[in-house]
């Protein structure tokens, strides 16, 4: 039997096609991404904030499927974008890449990421199916 995450959109709430107010992680394995930057398998950082989102999002879904899960199982994904990057070009640049898998998600505009230069960081909890 295969645990699946039940996502929760409240009548009373937004409903938003691109994430979910609220996701319930039935009980099992769950991973838990890192903070991903929008870095190549150099540890080169990518130009631009299109660029590195794609990348960072790249990089959670690599993790993912080394832990033999996928977008379908995340319940919960953060998003930090330096103070000066352009929201609407991120999520963009994430739709690309993440497509249309919702889930529970928080963006936060940060003062700095901890790597000079990065313009995003992403983490993410994945349940692992049995």
């Amino acid at each position: 039997m295969t645990a699946e995450p039940i996502h929760l959109d409240p009548e009373e709430l937004f409903y938003n096609p691109a994430f979910t107010q609220g996701v319930i992680a039935p009980a099992g394995k769950t991973l838990y991404v890192g903070g991903q930057l929008g870095s190549d398998s150099t540890g080169k950082l990518l130009d631009g904030v299109a660029a590195q989102t794609k990348q960072a999002m790249r990089n959670v879904l690599a993790v993912l499927a080394a832990a033999g899960t996928g977008p379908e199982h995340v319940v919960k994904l953060n998003i930090y974008l330096g103070a000066d990057v352009d929201s609407a070009a991120g999520y963009a640049a994430s739709r690309e890449v993440w497509g249309d898998h919702r889930t529970a998600i928080t963006v936060v505009s940060v003062a700095s990421q901890g790597r000079p230069g990065a313009l995003v960081q992403i983490d993410a909890v994945a349940l692992i199916p049995d």
